[in-house]
């Protein structure tokens, strides 16, 4: 199907990037109990005048350990919440400027990444190489909210505002507030204008939940391919194109019609 547009999948890179997070602050939290625990056993050995000097560099070294691994994951986890709410978020910047926010947290994170934090430097990576799949769909929504634009004969920015507003949450009153300029402003169009922004969104894929679905239902027939030849991928889809998949809306009608529920 060369004329269906293949979005990435946003779920995985999103996943690596907190446990990335997750990783450092950890580390962070083992160094403060490192810390704190030779603190004690100065604190123990000055009673007794017994301090040396290797405990005074071990508690520099500690100090300065702790200190990178705080700001470290600080650092690292507030571009994490970038990436999630800004650069991925549904309801977001138009293309250009989530590229633009994008190289900077790659960069950010190369700032970062050292010899001692191959994790940091694999998450780049991936990030590097999955860019322009990952962006992919706020290369539709643009061109499905300038098709709107066209439709309500707006401005671009008028209906990316009301894009935008979908990213507050409806019982916060910066919602509400929002809500009601854009309503003063666009008049009778705004509710129309909600309504295809909405469906704009609803119908933008950041995922390939379905294709990683379907794949793994059809994994468990290829294993027959080897005994019975290409021929019988044929039987196969014939099979598929007329069995319910079991969980389906579907399936759960048949079901009912035939238990009488």
């Amino acid at each position: 199907m060369p004329d269906t547009p293949c979005h990435g999948d946003v779920f995985h890179i999103q996943r690596q990037f907190s446990q990335v997070a997750s990783g450092l602050a950890r580390q962070a939290q083992g160094a403060t109990t490192q810390r704190v625990e030779l603190e004690q056993k100065i604190a123990k050995a000055s009673m007794t005048n017994s301090v040396t000097q290797k405990m005074i560099i071990q508690q520099v070294q500690a100090n300065r350990r702790e200190a990178g691994l705080l700001a470290r994951a600080r650092d690292v986890n507030t571009l994490s919440q970038w990436f999630s709410h800004d650069v991925l978020a549904l309801a977001g910047p138009s293309l250009s400027g989530r590229q633009e926010l994008f190289d900077f947290i790659a960069t950010e994170l190369q700032r970062r990444e050292g010899k001692h934090y191959p994790t940091i430097r694999k998450l780049r990576k991936a990030l590097h190489n999955q860019r322009e799949q990952l962006l992919a769909f706020a290369g539709v929504q643009g061109q499905k909210l300038a098709a709107i634009a066209e439709q309500f004969e707006l401005p671009l920015q008028r209906v990316r505002d009301v894009c935008l507003l979908h990213r507050k949450h409806k019982t916060s009153n910066a919602y509400w507030e929002r809500w009601n300029q854009l309503h003063s402003q666009l008049s009778t169009k705004f509710h129309g204008l909600m309504a295809a922004v909405s469906e704009a969104l609803k119908t933008t894929p950041r995922a390939s939940s379905m294709v990683e679905n379907l794949n793994s239902r059809l994994r468990n027939y290829f294993f027959l391919r080897r005994s019975l030849g290409d021929a019988y991928l044929s039987t196969l889809q014939f099979f598929l194109n007329h069995r319910c998949f079991m969980r389906s809306r579907t399936y759960a009608l048949t079901e009912q019609a035939d238990y009488g529920w």
